[in-house]
C-alpha cells in the first residue's frame, strides 16, 4: 500500500521527548495506518475504519488495561 500521502499524526498527550508513540494517519481512503513514530520508514498497520473504531472503542472502556 502506498502511504506517501498519508498525513502522520501523534496524540497531543505524547509530549516532546520522543519516548513510546505511535503515529496515525486518517487521511487515506478505506484505510486507517498506524506507525512507530520513532521509526517513520518502518512498517506500518492498516486496519479498515471499522476495526479502528472497535480498537479504540476497547481501549475507551479499558479491554486493553493491564
Amino acid at each position: 500500500m502506498d502511504l506517501s500521502v498519508a498525513e502522520w499524526r501523534k496524540s497531543k498527550r505524547s509530549g516532546g521527548s520522543g519516548g513510546q508513540c505511535v503515529e496515525v494517519a486518517t487521511n487515506l481512503p478505506d484505510v486507517i495506518a498506524v506507525r512507530d513514530s520513532k521509526d517513520p520508514s518502518g512498517p506500518a498497520l492498516i486496519f479498515t475504519p471499522d476495526e479502528w473504531r472497535a480498537f479504540l472503542r476497547g481501549v475507551k472502556d479499558g479491554e486493553f488495561d493491564v
